[in-house]
Order: structure tokens, then C-alpha cells, then sequence
């Protein structure tokens, strides 16, 4: 990440915001709806979100593709949650619903659960099946960014 200006996308309206890098960890809020940037949970995706968060804006995203009948995807997600709160704002943490948003799992070829993708830039990073722990994944991502 550099410190010039980034382009941070709002999670309750879309819009996308410019932000100083050095200004993440100052509590920034939208610029149109005045919701936080940033709130260290991770982040219910469907297409639309998925496209302006993951997809748009300067920001890593490390995205968890569960579903609900999931057992390791259940016991994961407490620690997912923590990763968020240890991670957040350098990245932006979110979760497809893997059978609620059925394109966004076909078209990242998600064949097993839980899937974490690292997009940066739009662009997909890297990619990790299984469940891990907090400190697992924080461990796994650090590395890439």
C-alpha cells in the first residue's frame, strides 16, 4: 500500500471515497452517507458488494466462501471475525454465502469450503481452502500484502 490517496469504498452505500493512506486507522467516515469506513467485522457480500469492495477500490480483501451447512465453515467464522478486528483497516474482510450468491462461487471456480481468495486491486492474490484459526490467517495474508 502507498501513502498517497486511496480509494476506499463505503460498506453501507457504495460510494467510493479518497482517503489518505495515512488516515485508515483515523475512524474515517463516508463521505456521502457518513457511516464508518471501517468497522472490524467482516462484511456480508452479494454481487453488487462484492464488486465495488472486493473488486474495486485500493484496498486487500480477503474473502471467506462458506455456507451454512458448513461445519468447518461455522467453526471458522468466530475466528474469521477476530481476523477482522486484528487486520482491519490495512485490509477489508468479507464472506460470500457460497450458496446464496451461486455466480460470484462458480465464477472464482469455489469447489470446496471454506475458500479464503485475497483480491488486491481487483485481482485475485491468493487462495486458501480449509478452515483456520485467527492467527492462522492473520499469518497467511501479512505475508502477501
Amino acid at each position: 500500500m502507498n501513502t498517497d490517496a486511496l480509494t476506499v469504498a463505503c460498506p453501507q452505500c457504495l460510494a467510493i471515497n479518497r482517503l489518505p493512506a495515512q488516515r485508515l486507522t483515523d475512524k474515517p467516515v463516508c463521505g456521502r452517507c457518513r457511516a464508518q469506513l471501517f468497522a472490524a467485522v467482516p462484511l456480508e457480500l452479494d454481487s453488487a458488494r462484492f464488486a465495488a469492495l472486493a473488486l474495486g477500490g485500493d484496498l486487500p480483501m480477503l474473502v471467506d466462501f462458506w455456507a451454512q451447512w458448513c461445519g468447518p465453515c461455522k467453526m471458522m467464522a468466530p475466528h474469521f471475525a477476530a481476523a477482522a478486528r486484528q487486520l482491519e483497516p490495512q485490509i477489508r474482510l468479507g464472506k460470500v454465502d457460497a450458496e446464496a450468491q451461486p455466480q460470484l462461487a462458480t465464477r472464482y471456480d469455489i469447489r470446496s469450503i471454506p475458500t479464503l481468495i485475497l483480491f488486491a486491486r481487483g485481482q485475485e492474490v491468493a487462495r486458501q481452502s480449509g478452515a483456520l484459526t485467527a492467527q492462522q490467517i492473520a499469518a497467511w495474508v501479512q505475508p502477501l500484502l
